[in-house]
């Protein structure tokens, strides 16, 4: 299953069902590329997430630091934690995703040693998972498994998957990253959660940085130091960007108007939707529009 639209709620959440049949589980192919804004947008979910590239090369974006996965290479990507993709040199990357709720991870009796300390930690947001190690080879052995096992949909497929995943947990947790739990690192993240939200909410109306910044209870100069470090962007170009993102859906309804479209995403300009949307996206809405309709 390739999934072309991450649908996200106001707060960057994303509201992908990770549940496949009874299993609290989601596992699925992406074609980076093939997603409706061609690329994987800054989005968040409860679920912790494996990932192995299975073609060409992806950069993917935790909170604020950016990591290269090649073929053959995979990524834990914690609990809660902002995070992107996109593919590197036009490399056609695609990638399997095995989203797991942390509640299904070990039996509940587990949890509170076993498991919330982990997706708690601060220094923990992703882990990379090469071919190195033999931790390393079981992990992403077992990605593989457990796609075949929920294709196949084996009797029992459900014990296999969970017993799995019990092994891929206990690998991670034993050849991880010592825990940590740094307070000010974890407001830092509410703060931009919250900051997000704000434009999430707003982005169809005259959004000013000083709203953004009361958003997560930040100074101007705070609020941009915020986005820069960890989104490498100024808040204004994040704001553009996602009202970018957010016409995308618009313009592929048959019956869309590209000036109708752009006030309905917070562009008060025709010709201002027109600039933004090209430099983004590198054609014009009414080309994107056809070039969506071709395929």
């Amino acid at each position: 299953m390739q999934i072309k639209d991450f649908k996200l709620d106001k707060e960057l959440k994303e509201l992908t069902k990770h549940r496949t049949i009874e299993l609290p589980i989601a596992c699925y192919e992406t074609t980076i590329s093939k997603n409706v804004n061609g690329y994987i947008p800054l989005h968040w979910h409860e679920e912790v997430q494996f990932v192995l590239v299975t073609r060409g090369e992806g950069i993917f974006q935790i909170n604020e630091e950016k990591i290269l996965i090649r073929e053959g290479e995979g990524l834990f990507i914690n609990s809660g934690r902002l995070h992107m993709a996109e593919e590197n040199l036009q490399s056609g990357c695609d990638y399997i995703c095995l989203n797991v709720s942390p509640h299904y991870v070990l039996p509940h009796e587990l949890y509170p040693r076993y498991v919330y300390p982990y997706i708690d930690a601060t220094n923990l947001p992703y882990l990379f998972i090469g071919r190195k190690n033999s931790w390393e080879n079981i992990i992403i052995d077992s990605i593989l498994k457990v796609q075949m096992l929920i294709q196949e949909e084996a009797p029992h497929f459900e014990l296999d998957t969970f017993m799995l995943i019990n092994q891929m947990w206990k690998e991670l947790i034993i050849n991880g990253l010592p825990l940590e739990y740094d307070e000010v690192q974890a407001v830092k993240q509410s703060r931009m959660k919250e900051m997000l939200n704000y434009i999430h909410q707003h982005y169809r109306d005259n959004i000013m940085l000083d709203e953004i910044a009361r958003a997560g209870q930040l100074s101007r100069a705070e609020c941009c130091r915020y986005f820069k470090t960890m989104l490498r962007k100024t808040p204004i170009t994040y704001v553009t960007e996602y009202r970018i993102q957010q016409s995308l859906v618009l313009i592929q309804q048959p019956d869309s108007n590209m000036t109708e479209v752009g006030y309905a995403v917070g562009f008060n300009s025709t010709s201002y939707f027109i600039s933004k949307f090209r430099n983004r996206m590198h054609m014009t809405p009414l080309a994107y529009k056809k070039e969506f309709t071709k395929a």
